[in-house]
């Protein structure tokens, strides 16, 4: 096993035989892998290969059988989704979960962390907590505009495109100051055209804030494109992995991802 210098030396998410079953089922079989810090990495693989329940065992929603799971240095393999959150390592979902009764100004505002105004002993100090307030709308203002949707901060998320409120949840998670994001099939549903030009917001995103991304996709022209790694999936188990044009041309990937 891999100790804890080692993991601070390597990937900012660490993953060593991961396992997951469901009764029967073997969903996530003794998967490893090694996210590295600042990568647009990418996980593919056919409908059913474990995808999604490997991103729900790393954000920490299905807790693993066996294996460890390091992120950012520090072992997570037990903590709550939320505490995983906190260090630093968020998602999205392939149907967003936001908050519908919230403005998109709103929604960037709930996930800053540690506002001094809900803490009872800093309740009284107005001075901190309205500063804390404008540092806040600052920052999100910031966001919006970041990812274009500065003239809809007031709008709710019931009069957003699917494109738009992909890119809210990954502002959300911007605001929440994640260093890693983990994304289960941002594409899904959305025009090729504008799926094209999400990754490319994501790819910019990823400079600017310094963030890690880990995505699940299907399109493989997306993978080309814009990964700087891929992992390919099939029957619970990494069958492959490396730069995109390996993997895509990899003879056991053909076989069972591409039909060939």
């Amino acid at each position: 096993m891999i100790s804890e210098l080692i993991a601070i030396e390597m990937g900012i998410l660490i993953a060593q035989g991961v396992r997951k079953t469901f009764g029967g089922l073997v969903a996530v079989n003794d998967v490893s892998i090694d996210v590295k810090k600042g990568s647009f990495s990418v996980l593919i693989g056919p409908n059913g290969s474990g995808k999604t329940t490997l991103i729900n065992v790393l954000s920490g929603f299905y807790k693993a059988d066996r294996g460890r799971i390091w992120f950012n240095g520090k072992e997570i393999t037990k903590l709550p989704p939320e505490k995983r959150y906190m260090l630093g390592l968020a998602r999205t979902y392939q149907v967003p979960q936001l908050f519908d009764s919230l403005t998109v100004m709103e929604n960037l505002l709930i996930a800053y962390k540690s506002h001094p105004g809900e803490s009872f002993s800093n309740v009284l100090l107005k001075k901190k907590w309205i500063k804390s307030e404008e540092e806040a709308v600052k920052k999100a203002s910031a966001i919006l505009k970041t990812v274009k949707l500065d003239h809809l901060f007031d709008k709710l998320p019931s009069e957003l495109s699917g494109g738009q409120l992909k890119l809210l949840e990954v502002g959300r998670a911007l605001m929440s100051g994640a260093k890693m994001i983990l994304m289960d099939e941002p594409a899904a549903g959305i025009f090729p055209a504008l799926a094209r030009e999400l990754f490319a917001y994501f790819t910019s995103l990823k400079n600017k804030f310094n963030v890690t991304f880990l995505v699940v996709e299907h399109r493989l022209d997306l993978v080309m494109e814009w990964a700087d790694y891929v992992y390919a999936m099939v029957g619970g188990k990494i069958v492959t992995e490396g730069a995109p044009e390996k993997v895509i041309n990899d003879p056991i990937l053909i076989e069972h991802y591409l039909g060939g």
